[in-house]
């Protein structure tokens, strides 16, 4: 009951503050969620022409907008834990021990091997950023497609990334404060001995940041944690097949909403 009045305030003020003006099309939603481990729900508007079919015992409510339009909107069924929260993920210990007992459950390395021999480009304003697996980070200012000017921003340290792994659980936390989310998962490799900097005199270096990310690999960004010290974040949906990353993953409900008829 609890969980039925929160959704219902949240979509009273999502339909009456953001539809003043217009009602969108099904494929386009509204969403919210604090965080990536909480359930996020999405709102989709269907026209006259076509509603949205609801099942036989699900709840709905009539929410209007500012205008006075009715919407007559379908709640998302949610699965209750014994607790009485909303039940979005197992125990990660639980899901890591079931793994085992089927399969050897896979590292992180081993998840990302499909990434040798591949490059990852991104463009940032001047710059352009180019990342090799297991080889080198490079930032570079292309002109017709050639390079006139290029930063090693590190090379591959397998030594240094063992020591920084050494004392984890092969997954760290990510704080970035231009995410959304307060925290998300990585696994970290260490890339050291880059171009000296003129600022510091030492060699520049970079944390490269893999985190789980679908629909493809990608470099998501880029960020200058201190003076020529990088760190480089890449989207890897092969992460995702990990226990302790698939805690990640949020649960997506929707809230299905159809205009009500004037003459209803």
């Amino acid at each position: 009951m609890r969980l039925f009045i929160s959704l219902v305030a949240v979509l009273c003020f999502f339909c009456r503050n953001v539809l003043a003006d217009q009602i969108f099309p099904s494929h386009v939603a509204g969403t919210f969620g604090r965080s990536s481990r909480e359930p996020k729900y999405k709102i989709e508007f269907h026209t006259e022409d076509s509603p949205y079919h609801p099942d036989d015992d699900q709840e709905s409510v009539v929410m209007p907008n500012k205008d006075g339009k009715n919407f007559l909107c379908f709640l998302p069924k949610v699965e209750k834990a014994k607790s009485g929260k909303p039940f979005t993920h197992q125990n990660t210990s639980s899901m890591i021990m079931e793994t085992e007992k089927r399969v050897k459950l896979q590292t992180p390395d081993e998840l990302l091997e499909v990434l040798k021999d591949r490059c990852f480009i991104r463009q940032e304003g001047w710059w352009s950023y180019e990342f090799c697996y297991q080889k080198q980070l490079r930032q570079l200012h292309l002109e017709d497609d050639k390079v006139v000017q290029e930063f090693v921003l590190g090379v591959y340290d397998e030594e240094a990334t063992a020591a920084f792994n050494q004392n984890l659980s092969d997954v760290s936390t990510l704080k970035d404060p231009r995410s959304k989310d307060a925290s998300q998962r990585y696994h970290a490799h260490q890339y050291t001995n880059g171009t000296v900097c003129d600022l510091t005199n030492q060699p520049r270096e970079t944390e490269v940041r893999f985190v789980c990310s679908e629909p493809r690999a990608m470099i998501s960004s880029i960020t200058e944690l201190s003076t020529c010290k990088y760190a480089l974040t890449i989207q890897c949906p092969m992460l995702c097949k990990h226990p302790l990353f698939q805690e990640e993953k949020p649960v997506w409900h929707i809230i299905n909403c159809n205009v009500i008829p004037k003459d209803y």
